[in-house]
């Protein structure tokens, strides 16, 4: 028992002191929002139905973007969305860049070492993406994995990390521009994506000549959820509360439905 105890009182400590180690005033985010009267959202703008921005325009769209709206009201700041990447937007929420990341963010044990998680809100998994006539060609690793097949992935994310952790047979096709990656398999030019179903689902809206192969059923378990600074237990819990209002509100459910169905 005194060992629980005290393993629990040390676990609290180090949450406490990273805390602190994350803001030389030692504040929470939650107070450094209400103080500067902006929220500061990175995203990467590349990953609809969550996030997307505009090259020409500058203008994001996506679900998360109109939840980080939502949140950004409810503090009563103001919004401002900062443009990331996959491969920076840990260490973005980490060095203080923005106050928390949104738009389509897995949980990953990795990125869990760098940062906290709220809580998941919503259940994914990687599953194929292919032109619709060859749908019935891609339904195990085992028929994609084969010299020939053409796999197309966005570098720096969980796509890329899966494609090389499960397949060395296939050829892998990095592509750096995630608006346009699906392009690559209407033009030809590659076979198929392996992304998360949600991503799927919403290409297939967008781009009927694509299928997703079994998004009922991925390959993995994953959770979507929003990253914030590791040690901050206090903003954490705001927007976990956050995140529960919204969903039994409605709130949740009607910026969802257009995107997610």
């Amino acid at each position: 028992m005194r060992r629980t105890v005290f393993a629990i009182g040390f676990a609290i400590m180090l949450a406490l002191g990273s805390t602190v180690a994350n803001a030389a005033d030692g504040k929470s985010a939650l107070d450094r929002v209400g103080e500067r009267g902006e929220l500061r959202v990175c995203s990467t703008g590349d990953y609809l139905p969550f996030t997307k921005r505009d090259p020409g325009t500058g203008r994001w769209s996506g679900m998360d973007i109109e939840l980080a709206g939502d949140m950004a009201h409810r503090l009563g700041v103001r919004l401002r969305l900062v443009p990331s990447t996959w491969k920076d937007l840990t260490a973005d929420v980490r060095s203080g860049k923005c106050d928390l990341a949104m738009g389509g963010v897995s949980i990953t044990l990795d990125r869990a070492k760098e940062a906290f998680f709220s809580d998941p809100y919503l259940r994914d998994g990687k599953t194929p993406i292919t032109r619709c006539p060859d749908a019935g060609k891609y339904g195990t690793l085992e028929q994609i994995d084969r010299p020939g097949v053409r796999v197309v992935v966005n570098p720096g994310g969980t796509n890329e990390s899966f494609a090389r952790e499960h397949l060395g047979k296939a050829t892998i096709v990095p592509h750096a521009d995630n608006n346009t990656i699906f392009d690559e398999i209407l033009a030809g030019r590659a076979d198929l994506m392996i992304t998360d179903a949600a991503e799927t689902r919403w290409q297939h809206k967008q781009h009927p000549q694509l299928c997703p192969v079994h998004p009922d059923k991925p390959f993995t378990f994953s959770e979507k959820a929003y990253l914030t600074p590791r040690g901050d237990v206090v903003f954490q819990e705001w927007v976990n509360q956050w995140l529960h209002l919204v969903r039994g509100d409605g709130t949740f459910d009607r910026i969802a439905k257009p995107w997610i169905g």
